[in-house]
């Protein structure tokens, strides 16, 4: 099984594109063979790594989302017009073409299918990869803990995974599935159209149960506002499940949060942690690529890699750490 994995413990694997799925105008699923891949669990992620011809080099992270098994994993990215990774992923790899990954990473925002308890997901925007990781393994594994899918989408044309969606909520497979748009609705829908408020989470979560499980995952403002929600309402006072993990989990969506500039250039991986005294957000540091440096270069077989790199945004940067003023000298 998948453990937490620790960055300097990781190596880098050679990965090549096996297939493309399009799943929207923006967005395309990326099917990876990676030999020596050990396994993962839902709602890890993997860092990608890029070189261009010159020598430089870049990082981005992505969910997987595909449920574990073998040695092929799926990202599924979203393409960002300002962005310099995203761009190559969705227009310029294609299938036989290499790609470097390193990963599993993240312990904390994982599911555990063997876990019984109720579990809720919460998901806005391209949030719903690491999430959909989660459905696509109680799928497979035949896991019979309730599971409840919310997802939040501008419009039917970026909602991603439509038809297995449905597939997945077929009646009495114990999966629920809601979807919320924020901007346009299909033709014929019922619902409201606009961000979910307080009063529709909750409608749409319904009563929690005891040792209930939350992953919510999104850009930060749709994130702290649910996690909040949930809090307030009591989930992190119950009792976790047998994994250890807390109740509530959430996690930024980074790209999300590049699209709307929040802290641009500065992506983070935040866990909330609550135990009754209301602990503040926590920041967890990112690991930052440097540059330059042999330890750069391509692995064997899977360079000259980049010839359309585009450098117009800027590499991840890791959190800054606050400045504390300091007292004057008496």
């Amino acid at each position: 099984m998948a453990r937490a994995a620790v960055l300097g413990r990781l190596t880098w694997l050679a990965g090549q594109l096996a297939a493309v799925r399009e799943e929207t105008a923006t967005a395309r699923t990326l099917v990876l063979d990676v030999p020596g891949w050990a396994g993962h669990l839902p709602g890890q992620h993997v860092d990608v790594r890029l070189t261009a011809e010159d020598g430089y080099s870049t990082e981005r992270s992505h969910s997987i989302a595909s449920a574990p098994g073998g040695t092929r994993i799926e990202l599924t990215i979203q393409r960002l017009d300002d962005g310099e990774v995203s761009p190559y992923l969705t227009e310029v790899l294609a299938p036989g073409n290499p790609l470097e990954l390193r990963g599993p990473i993240g312990g904390y925002f994982a599911w555990h299918p063997g876990d019984p308890q109720p579990v809720l997901l919460i998901g806005g925007g391209s949030g719903i990869v690491p999430l959909m990781a989660m459905a696509r393994t109680r799928a497979a594994t035949g896991s019979t803990a309730p599971m409840r899918l919310i997802y939040s989408t501008r419009s039917p044309a970026t909602l991603l995974y439509a038809a297995e969606l449905q597939r997945l909520a077929a009646p009495g497979t114990g999966l629920d599935i809601d979807i919320a748009y924020t901007r346009e609705a299909p033709d014929g829908w019922g619902g409201p159209v606009g961000r979910l408020d307080a009063r529709q989470l909750r409608d749409l979560a319904g009563p929690l149960v005891a040792g209930q499980q939350c992953f919510i995952c999104g850009p930060t403002g749709f994130v702290e506002s649910a996690a909040r929600l949930f809090v307030e309402q009591g989930l992190a006072d119950r009792q976790s499940g047998p994994s250890g993990s807390d109740p509530v989990e959430a996690r930024h969506d980074r790209d999300m949060d590049r699209r709307q500039q929040h802290r641009r250039g500065s992506p983070r991986r935040v866990q909330r942690r609550h135990d009754g005294s209301h602990r503040p957000l926590r920041r967890m540091r990112e690991h930052r690529p440097a540059r330059r440096g042999p330890h750069l270069q391509p692995l064997p077989g899977t360079g000259p890699a980049l010839p359309r790199l585009r450098r117009s945004a800027p590499a991840p940067r890791p959190c800054p750490r606050p400045r504390l003023a300091r007292r004057a000298r008496t």
